[in-house]
């Protein structure tokens, strides 16, 4: 458990630990300009131009390496707009340039999910209740018990299965998850609701469903097939990164989970050391962590999620100087390393499983 790696913390070094990352915080937003702006602008013409790029090559699908090329670069366009495009722009990071093309509050993405269901589930509930259970919906996203702390049911000897379908639909779990379907099943919400929460998602997917699936491969023609395939595979291929950027963020052998008592009375500092717990970290080159939308940089993305992502390298150099200065565990690893430690949790307590210490995860 990460907390045997972390020094209790005083009230008093507690807030200390709090000022010091509200002034790392404030320094970075004090420097926040052009060059920002710049870079978001360029990613999204990236985005646009790979797009059209892409499936103007699987128009001439006959010649097999286009269909290569054209699902290769349209699924790159895909995870830039769902990463580094969409989900930073929409926590607001933007916002500065007063741009309406890049505004965090009407931004739309070319996912599944609606943008307004995905700033209430993630931008409110996830940011403000990180790893809390029974308050996060990302814990297991309804579907997986990741920690020993959830109680286990017979329903998760499966879910190696349920992982492993989630990973290839991870859009759609995305788009159902705000729906809360088990609050239906189990008579905790009407239909009358659950009908008019439905209408907005019904309607993304539909638009979804016949931008891919239909209207790009009717104007195929003949290639129909090939580029309703190509669609198809760019999709998962999408499903397949995000799922594991974001599983890898939240679900490592050194995250941790905490109770809702954690919230009775947290202070600033105490909110930032339960983000630092929380969260976990990815190494990797620079391409690496622009398609992961720098939530390479979880731990940096959940102390700071109003900065530009672009900034997050940097400020984990000062984050990691604070973290070693407070005693605290920066929890970071190579993709192979923690995308493993997440599938031992995943298989590890799909059986019966208890926490391993009585010690509080966040004493103090």
């Amino acid at each position: 458990m990460s907390h045997v790696k972390n020094r209790p913390l005083s009230p008093e070094q507690l807030d200390a630990f709090g000022a010091e990352l509200d002034a790392i915080q404030q320094t970075a937003l004090q420097d926040v300009g052009d060059v920002d702006a710049r870079y978001i602008r360029r990613v999204l013409k990236t985005v646009r131009y790979s797009e059209v790029i892409g499936r103007a090559l699987l128009y001439f699908s006959f010649f097999p390496p286009a269909w290569i090329l054209g699902t290769l670069v349209l699924g790159i366009s895909k995870i830039l707009d769902n990463m580094e495009l969409g989900h930073n722009v929409m926590h607001g990071q933007y916002d500065f340039m007063n741009d309406p093309a890049l505004n965090g509050k009407t931004f739309e993405w070319d996912i599944a999910g609606t943008s307004d269901n995905w700033r209430q589930s993630h931008n409110y509930l996830h940011h403000t209740y990180t790893n809390i259970k029974g308050m996060d919906a990302d814990i297991g996203y309804g579907l997986l018990r990741l920690f020993p702390e959830q109680r286990w049911r017979p329903f998760y000897l499966l879910q190696p299965i349920w992982a492993f379908l989630l990973a290839v639909l991870f859009q759609w779990g995305v788009a159902i998850q705000e729906l809360e379907l088990g609050k239906v099943f189990s008579g905790r919400k009407s239909k009358a609701v659950i009908k008019k929460e439905l209408e907005p998602v019904l309607k993304k997917a539909r638009y979804q469903l016949l931008k891919d699936y239909v209207f790009f491969p009717l104007l195929g023609g003949p290639m129909f097939f090939a580029v309703l395939s190509g669609n198809l595979t760019a999709n998962l291929m999408r499903n397949l990164w995000t799922y594991m950027i974001i599983f890898c963020g939240h679900f490592t052998a050194d995250a941790e989970v905490f109770p809702k008592s954690i919230m009775e009375k947290e202070g600033r500092g105490h909110w930032y050391l339960r983000q630092l717990r929380g969260s976990s970290n990815l190494r990797g080159g620079k391409i690496f962590h622009i398609l992961s939308g720098n939530l390479s940089h979880q731990i940096e993305h959940h102390l700071f999620p109003t900065v530009p992502a672009r900034r997050y390298a940097e400020l984990s150099v000062k984050v990691q100087e604070v973290c070693k200065k407070y005693g605290q565990n920066y929890n970071s690893g190579s993709l192979p390393s923690q995308f493993g430690q997440v599938l031992y949790r995943i298989f590890r307590h799909a059986l019966p499983s208890k926490p391993s210490s009585a010690v509080p995860a966040m004493g103090v």
